[in-house]
Formats: structure tokens, sequence, C-alpha cells
């Protein structure tokens, strides 16, 4: 005997769906209403904000609550999956760039360099600082040649053995670099500021090499003539800070680094020791 088919019972209540999406859709005319009769068009401006965010992501009341000054207390309970109101007004910092790294290897250097040649880094002929390329001792021209000349003074034979040494302890290649300040030369030596700039740095490579048994397969020479300078040309002592030959014991991390950052201008391409000096 067939059993009689039960009838389905009708759902009388799936209305309920319609008129929330109503309730929800005219309660945000409403708000949106008063926020557009508020002086305040940054408040004015988060609230049209909190009702977009509340509607894509589903937390209505968390946004409005939070937006409408409720208290802290409740945006904690619920928050919003994007950025809130109080973060808005108390930003975070962005995080920190990535850090300028120094080379480990060369800071005891730095270090030795420091105590042993006080004197002279107070008196103004040498200038250390460690920057991503390496180690660079700034031998300037008023400690170590004439003016207008390349020849290097004897006084200061003491000074460079100290630096000869820590040279000699270190297996890490070594770049002469020339600078000289922005005023032209022209003399029968020197025909420009490129070739004094060069003959400076191939001066101390001949003297590292001849008196101190640096192998010449470390060293490797540049002159930059007044491109790469380290103080400002319009004064007599930026002018002298200027006139320099930079040895820098070039950090093991960059080794395939072969141009300085300038300090307050771009370098030209390098006259290197390879290339013929003009005469």
């Amino acid at each position: 005997m067939r059993r009689k088919r039960q009838e389905e019972h009708a759902n009388h209540e799936r209305w309920l769906v319609s008129y929330a999406d109503f309730i929800t859709l005219l309660f945000a005319f409403f708000v949106v209403m008063f926020a557009s009769t508020q002086n305040d068009k940054n408040k004015a401006k988060d609230v049209s904000d909190s009702v977009r965010q509340a509607l894509e992501h589903g937390q209505f009341s968390a946004a409005i609550s939070t937006v409408l000054g409720r208290g802290k207390h409740e945006a904690r309970k619920a928050p919003l999956s994007t950025e809130s109101t109080v973060e808005r007004e108390n930003p975070k910092p962005p995080p920190p760039g990535p850090r300028e790294m120094h080379p480990p290897d060369l800071a005891k250097s730095l270090d030795t360099l420091q105590k042993g040649l006080d004197a002279e880094l107070k008196n103004g002929k040498l200038q250390l600082r460690l920057d991503p390329r390496g180690l660079i001792i700034s031998l300037r021209e008023k400690g170590f040649f004439a003016s207008g000349d390349n020849a290097v003074a004897p006084d200061s034979l003491a000074v460079l053995a100290k630096i000869a040494a820590v040279v000699q302890a270190l297996p890490n290649p070594v770049r002469l670099e020339g600078h000289t300040d922005a005023r032209p030369i022209h003399t029968s030596r020197f025909r420009s500021n490129w070739e004094l700039s060069t003959a400076r740095s191939i001066a101390v490579l001949e003297l590292l090499r001849d008196r101190f048994q640096i192998s010449e397969a470390r060293m490797a020479v540049a002159g930059y003539a007044d491109n790469v300078p380290a103080d400002d040309n319009d004064t007599e002592e930026g002018r002298a800070h200027n006139r320099r030959v930079d040895l820098v014991l070039v950090s093991n991390g960059q080794l395939t680094s072969e141009t300085p950052q300038p300090v307050i201008a771009v370098a030209t391409s390098p006259i290197t020791v390879n290339e013929k000096i003009g005469r």
C-alpha cells in the first residue's frame, strides 16, 4: 500500500531576507544624509568611506560605531578588516628603509687607524670613513703634496707607514683615486686636473709598492679631476678638502665596485692606470 506523500512545509519567512537588505540600505542612506549635514568634512569622508568598507566586507555595524565615536573598546571587539579611523588619525610610521650597510670586515681597521692617526685627523691632513664600498682614507693635499705637484712630501712617510701596515695586514684590493678642486690647472707638467689627479694616484701607488712592498696586483689607479668633490668648491676650505687622493680598501662584499659614490656630484668616467696621460 503506497504511503501518502507528505506535503512540503512552506517557508513563510523568506521575506525577511529582502527586508533585511532594505533596512540595511535605508540605514546607509540615513548615515550618508547625516554625514552630509556635518561641518567636519574629514568626518563626513570617514563616514562615507566606512559605509563603503562595511558594505564590501560585511562588517557594517562595526564600521559605523567606530566612525560615529561609540568608543575604542567597541572597535576592538569588532575590528575592521581594513584600516580603521583611529589608525587614519594616528598613522603608523612607515617601515624603515634599507639601512646602509658598512663593511664589517674593515671596522677593526678603521678603529686602528683612528687611534694611530689621531693627530693627523685633528689637524685635517687625513679623513677616515666607512661606506658601502669599503674603508676610505683621504690623503689631503696639505699633508702629502705641494700645490700643483704630484711628488709625495717626505715628512708624510711616517703617516703612510702606519696606513701601509694596515693595508699589509689585509687581503682586500686597494684603489687609489685622485681628486682635485674645480680650479683648472695648466702647467708645463700637467695640462689639466685630470692629469694631476691621476699622477698623484700613481705616485702613491709607486710608494706603497716600492717602499712598503704592497703588491701592485692588489692595486688600481683612477683620476677623477674635480668631478667627485668631497666639499663645496666655493670656499678655500672646501677646495682644500677636495684636493686629495682617496686610498680605498675595498670591502670583501664589494669586490666588483669600480666607481666611488660622489658626495655632491656625479663622477664621469675616470682615467685609469692603463690609459696614457696626455702630454
